[in-house]
């Protein structure tokens, strides 16, 4: 009697499952396969063996080229069995041990028998054994054979050949290719699979086509397509198509709408799937090409199949991220999953109810999902999270009960990024909603408390630094912030340390209460927290009720705008280049740009040593600054305070290639134009750009460097400097002709003609517009800039800006016409946004930093309205911005 694989015992924990395959080793197995010789075939046994060596092929055995002969030789001779069941396993062995070219003209013979045999079952799987093993000229052979399974009466045969020319299509392309004729009509096959497959092939065949593919869903969505397979094929490429055609904008209607939308009413739930998922996938789509989607979609949440609930609540949730309104329809049946048993399911349902609730099913929402959390892994509570953030913004009013979901999930168990995700959104929320600063303050220093995570404890704790000495009473957070420096590690104690520093800098009237904390971590054991004490209690004055002076605080929490790498590569050169004059760290360029040239390939070997050419400039404003402090005629210009990126004059593949770089000055403004001459006959010399400036009234030149030599493919500058009223944004356009006297060269020496010939080139135009005033400068924290800066100095308009094709369009032709440096990642515009609010810092010409709140608002008539908020360190440049943006 066999011995049964499972054995049962009465407790159901201590089942042990049995694998026939336990143990078995290459060696013995090969020596079993001795039985394909025997004269009297055991059909079951030899079953048995073909079973075990492709169970070791599959498990990553590796046979030597001699095993794998005789394995292969031994397995030919089955080929005398009549029996089905070990035909099959032949075939599935020879498709498994790839035979070698040689090899596979001994099984030819016999497949090509078996693909023409009366049997059904030997030619569907000969043809798909001999498909996988043979080559190109092989193919040529068989392919009468294999146009004819494509449309052989038998369905199992046919499949066979369809996906065998799926397979071949990836390396004999030109030989499936001719059996257009046979798929096409294999397509019109009553057999489901057979319809399915040949759609497949011929989809492929086709896919390089677009007019083919176009005529080919044309002719399919008549009906004449039955299988639900290929029907969800064939909405699969009708999608591709309407992405690709777009809406008609007479009519204003897709092509083959009509059809995805007939697709909702077929009997088969995968092809109305689909459909609802290509329909809900359209570009641009409107609620009422969403709308019977939807509907079928909300039937399927209450189907009794888990994967039906699964796809459609997974589609509704996509949905809802850009038209949440249509799917509110749907939030009734999307309650009942919460309790789904999938918890997939129920992740998808809540996420969704919260991007689609209104402000009074908040409570009840919080409520469901209560006792729902813990019952989920940490990826999905993330989710959850971030939904609940979205919501909270959403409705400001219920930011309470939702603070405190949060605050309560916080002390549960969870992983890291869990519970980053978690302090992540209170802390979104204390910076969005004022009323939830001192709720979520308290909130995150409970947390701190027992947190094991040092990452996030000394997150909280600057954080705490920033906001806690602007609430209403900062004393309560001393408590929690000093229990850090008596419990945590070396990291977590000396972050505790600076924010103690900064409530005793920010809060006058706390100052000699941290002292004494201060003076008692002189005596730490780690030297980064005795430093820091050491550095606050020196520089925040005697430890009376005083006042901080504003340089110390600019100094020890001030932003630092300067970029780290600008400020490493300038104390380089001074460490390199010693000066009698201390570092001066104005002399950093605040602003990192690519390089001014492209960098050629050398194609020689590189000089070394004392032969080896000087190092290329470390950053693009150190290249430019100094191609221009060399030039004697821009000297006295004075510090440069931008240079633009390359504007190209020519367009691609001309005979000289020409860009320019503006580089602005108080009263200068410097066009550097990059030169390259790309006729290998021609050497250009005394090249000089003649600028137009007509239209620039308030510009006027004042000097011009040549290039006295441009040999074939050799970047060199040319210059043209002009002088401006000082302090200004003049803007103006320029055109461009370039000038040059043209000599011949011949390649075969290298030598020019003593001759030359004058010659221009007309160049395109370009312009100084307002932003080439104002460096990106970005700030780490733009609400506390704003706060810092003086609010006499805000000046606020409102503007139209006409109509947009969306909000988005709206926002970025404002920010590239200030030029300014968006902050906190405000230049990206939700999908389907009625209002936005970017934020924006810069520097404008003469170092004067400059804050820019602009407020968005989009009408149903595409019309857009913007407030705009301006502080600046300089009042007079706060209507500058005012001036820009009104001209512009």
């Amino acid at each position: 009697m066999a011995q049964p694989l499972v054995k049962k015992d009465d407790d159901r924990d201590e089942e042990v499952d049995y694998s026939p395959f336990m143990g078995i080793e290459k060696g013995a197995v090969l020596q079993e396969a001795r039985v394909f010789n025997d004269p009297q075939l055991d059909a079951r046994k030899c079953s048995q063996v073909i079973t075990k060596l492709l169970y070791l092929l599959n498990q990553g055995e590796t046979f030597t080229k001699f095993e794998a002969t005789d394995v292969f030789f031994a397995v030919t001779k089955l080929f005398q069995s009549k029996d089905i069941g070990l035909r099959r396993m032949v075939y599935l062995m020879i498709k498994e041990i790839s035979p070698s070219a040689d090899e596979v003209i001994i099984v030819t013979s016999s497949l090509m028998k078996d693909m023409n045999s009366r049997t059904d079952m030997y030619r569907a799987n000969a043809i798909r054994v001999l498909c996988r093993i043979i080559d190109g000229t092989l193919l040529t052979q068989i392919e009468r054979y294999l146009k004819q399974a494509i449309v052989d009466k038998n369905p199992v045969v046919a499949s066979a050949a369809l996906v065998s020319g799926i397979h071949l299509l990836q390396t004999t392309p030109e030989i499936v290719k001719r059996w257009s004729n046979e798929v096409q009509e294999a397509v019109q096959s009553r057999a489901a699979l057979v319809q399915f497959h040949a759609l497949a092939l011929l989809h492929q065949i086709r896919q390089n086509d677009r007019l083919a593919i176009s005529k080919l869903v044309t002719s399919l969505t008549k009906g004449t397509v039955r299988s639900p397979l290929a029907q969800c094929l064939l909405i699969r490429y009708t999608s591709q198509v309407i992405r690709e055609s777009g809406v008609n904008s007479q009519t204003v209607d897709r092509p083959f709408y009509d059809y995805l939308e007939g697709c909702l009413r077929h009997k088969a739930e995968m092809v109305i799937f689909e459909a609802a998922k290509a329909i809900t996938e359209l570009s641009n789509v409107t609620t009422r090409e969403l709308t019977p989607a939807i509907t079928v979609l909300q039937l399927f949440l209450s189907s009794s199949k888990p994967v039906l609930r699964f796809a459609a609540v997974r589609t509704l949730n996509k949905v809802a991220m850009t038209h949440p309104m249509p799917v509110t329809s749907c939030n009734i049946d999307m309650e009942s999953l919460i309790s789904d048993q999938n918890r997939s399911i129920a992740t998808l349902a809540i996420t969704t109810l919260l991007k689609t609730g209104n402000e009074s099913s908040v409570d009840r929402l919080m409520k469901q999902i209560t006792n729902f959390m813990s019952d989920i892994a940490d990826e999905f509570k993330i989710v959850v999270v971030e939904a609940i953030r979205s919501l909270c913004l959403k409705f400001p009013l219920k930011y309470r009960s939702l603070m405190n979901f949060l605050s309560n999930i916080l002390r549960e168990e969870g992983g890291f990024d869990y519970k980053k995700a978690i302090v992540d959104s209170i802390v979104i929320l204390i910076r969005d909603i004022p009323d939830a600063k001192e709720s979520g303050l308290l909130h995150l220093c409970e947390f701190i408390e027992d947190c094991e995570f040092t990452y996030l404890s000394t997150q909280i704790l600057h954080f705490l630094g920033n906001e806690g000495p602007k609430t209403s009473d900062p004393s309560k957070y001393i408590r929690y912030i000093y229990n850090r420096v008596i419990l945590e590690n070396a990291t977590v104690r000396a972050s505790a340390v600076s924010t103690l520093a900064k409530f005793g800098a920010m809060v006058d009237t706390l100052k000699p209460r941290v002292f004494i904390l201060l003076r008692r971590c002189l005596f730490d054991n780690d030297d980064e927290v005795r430093d820091r004490a050491t550095l606050y209690l020196n520089t925040l004055g005697d430890g009376s009720v005083t006042e901080t002076d504003k340089d110390v605080k600019d100094f020890l929490f001030g932003s630092f705008d300067i970029p780290l790498t600008n400020l490493e590569i300038t104390l380089k050169n001074y460490l390199q280049n010693p000066a009698e004059k201390p570092f001066d760290i104005t002399s950093v360029p605040r602003e990192v740009k690519s390089q001014p040239l492209a960098e050629k390939k050398a194609t020689g070997k590189k000089p070394t040593g004392l032969g080896a050419p000087p190092p290329p400039p470390t950053s693009a404003a150190d290249a430019y600054e100094r191609i221009l402090t060399a030039i004697p005629e821009f000297a006295s210009f004075g510090k440069l305070f931008k240079s633009s990126a390359p504007v190209e004059l020519t367009e691609a593949e001309t005979e000289y290639a020409v860009n320019v770089v503006k580089h602005i000055f108080d009263s200068h403004v410097v066009f550097q134009y990059n030169c390259t001459n790309t006729i290998a006959e021609q050497l250009l010399e005394n090249v000089t750009v003649v600028v137009d400036a007509s239209d620039a009234e308030e510009f006027s030149e004042v000097g011009t460097k040549p290039i006295k030599s441009l040999p074939y493919d050799t970047p060199a500058q040319t210059f043209v400097a002009y002088e401006k009223p000082e302090g200004i944004p003049a803007i103006g356009k320029f055109s461009n002709t370039l000038r040059f006297t043209v000599k011949e060269v011949d390649t075969s020496t290298g030598e020019a003609e003593d001759d030359g010939v004058e010659d221009e080139y007309q160049l395109e135009d370009f312009e100084v517009v307002a932003a080439d005033y104002i460096l990106k400068v970005g700030v780490s924290n733009f609400k506390n800039a704003w706060d810092s800066m003086d609010a006499e100095s805000e000046r606020v308009d409102e503007y139209g800006l006409g109509a947009r094709e969306s909000l988005t369009e709206a926002v970025n032709a404002v920010i590239n016409l200030l030029g300014m440096q968006p902050c906190e990642g405000t230049e990206v515009v939700t999908s389907n946004s009625r209002s936005h609010t970017c934020l924006l810092s810069g520097v404008y010409i003469g170092n004067v930093k400059v804050l820019v709140r602009l407020s968005f608002g989009i009408d149903g008539s595409k019309d857009v309205a913007m407030k705009l908020a301006v502080r600046s360190d300089d009042v007079n440049v706060s209507d500058v911005i005012h001036e820009i943006v009104a001209s512009g």
